[in-house]
């Protein structure tokens, strides 16, 4: 699948099992996205949640924990619209993938749709091809 495609289709998940490139990415924005937060920069703190939310969509545990992850945030932030719009997504986050029915590329935040699928940054389509 090239990049190009995995923008328009849903990711073709090779394994249950995440690949180590992919958790390797996500355990980094996660880490890089905490310290952002501490550091008062948290357009950036969203910006690396949201790419770990687009990363993880096709596995259910890390798909749901990019939403605990976003509820913490936006918990941190005394965000009440963000906190109600995680607390539905992370209800249906573990369905949503292990059923494979989720956008692809959606941000996971609650100032979009739910159900709309986005663009997938280049960088990010390049390790959903690989794994």
């Amino acid at each position: 699948m090239s990049t190009a495609d995995i923008t328009r289709t849903r990711h073709a998940r090779k394994s249950r099992k995440v690949p180590p490139a992919i958790a390797d990415r996500l355990t980094a924005d996660r880490r890089a996205a905490r310290e952002a937060h501490k550091a008062g920069d948290d357009t950036e703190a969203w910006r690396l949640l949201e790419r770990t939310h687009i990363l993880s969509q096709p596995w259910a545990w890390p798909h749901i924990r990019s939403h605990i992850d976003m509820l913490s945030l936006a918990m941190r932030t005394r965000n009440g619209r963000e906190v109600a719009g995680q607390l539905a997504r992370i209800v249906v986050a573990g369905p949503g993938s292990a059923t494979r029915r989720y956008p692809l590329g959606n941000t996971g935040r609650a100032n979009v749709p739910a159900t709309q699928p986005m663009p997938v940054p280049d960088d990010l389509a390049e390790l959903l091809a690989t794994g």
